[in-house]
């Protein structure tokens, strides 16, 4: 592999979808800390796959055609008020359409359906799966730039700007952050929380944008190239990037917050609409073998899709 491949492939996970691996990852795992102890031991047991599996979303979508729309909403492609439930909106503007500009929040909607459904079937698996790829959505819909059609800064000279802000960010000052969010809460409406997600959101994307266009105004050196192992790659230059953080006055800090506390409160309120069923009795259950497989066979399919995609290949 030649140098400048090497820089290719590796800057690339600086423009990746969501939060990032990183990013992800940490929603999910400080959610579990968030669920009552009827909860908490079933989740603390499996926070490892809780974690693992966060990032599955981002893995399918190279490789599944229908993945892609799940992680966004491009509310500025839109004139008229968008329906808030799934039907109605395809009633109004067709699925392709819908499709076209995103459905994360109308995702959120489902998979929460999804995971209220598993914990009264009692399938422990099914509870896991989804409550992993439920966090995803939800951070992804926490994300300003997932809500615009400008979400990598490419219809305003700011090409990269969406690495910047969900990955490059949260890498360099995480442990800065405060994550005590406070317990998880019973959710009313689903619908109607994650559409005010969502709407936040994206009254975020001007200062997400503005901010960064006036620091590369001032002529501050954007990027700069470190060294990791044997690899040299090319980032967003740490006092750039120091400076535009703070900049946004703790906006990434928020929205990461806002993620872990929706992620609980939706998995707490699944389990209390399905009737709170005793999670304890699975503590010392095992992966069975056809699970082990399934795991195995979505790995392979990240690492085959990953390795032909092309950069900035996505929302």
């Amino acid at each position: 592999m030649t140098r400048g491949l090497k820089v290719l492939l590796v800057l690339c996970i600086y423009i990746s979808p969501g939060w990032g691996f990183f990013g992800h990852q940490q929603i999910n795992r400080l959610a579990v800390f968030c669920l009552p102890v009827e909860m908490s031991g079933f989740y603390k047991k499996n926070i490892r796959y809780l974690i693992e599996t966060s990032t599955h979303p981002d893995e399918r979508r190279y490789a599944v055609a229908a993945e892609a729309p799940r992680h966004f909403i491009d509310l500025d492609a839109y004139t008229d008020t968008l329906p808030k439930h799934w039907s109605a909106a395809v009633e109004r503007f067709g699925e392709d359409s819908l499709s076209k500009h995103g459905i994360v929040p109308w995702h959120v909607v489902s998979m929460y359906y999804r995971l209220r459904e598993a914990f009264m079937l009692n399938d422990p698996a099914r509870i896991l799966k989804v409550s992993a790829e439920l966090g995803h959505y939800v951070g992804d819909a926490h994300v300003p730039l997932h809500t615009t059609r400008n979400y990598n800064g490419q219809l305003t000279g700011q090409t990269g700007i969406h690495g910047l802000w969900e990955s490059r960010l949260p890498e360099l000052f995480f442990n800065n952050y405060d994550f005590y969010v406070g317990p998880a809460s019973y959710v009313d409406n689903p619908t109607d929380m994650i559409w005010k997600v969502i709407e936040e959101s994206h009254l975020a994307v001007d200062s997400v944008l503005r901010r960064e266009r006036e620091l590369a105004a001032v002529q501050l050196t954007r990027f700069s190239y470190e060294t990791k192992g044997k690899q040299t790659i090319r980032v967003y230059d740490l006092a750039f990037s120091r400076k535009y953080h703070e900049h946004l006055s703790g906006m990434v800090e928020r929205r990461i917050r806002a993620s872990v506390k929706a992620t609980a409160d939706l998995w707490f309120t699944a389990w209390v609409d399905a009737g709170q069923p005793d999670l304890n009795k699975w503590m010392d259950r095992q992966p069975t073998a056809e699970e082990l497989k399934i795991r195995a066979d979505e790995l392979a399919l990240w690492k085959k899709a990953n390795f032909s995609r092309e950069e900035g290949d996505h929302h």
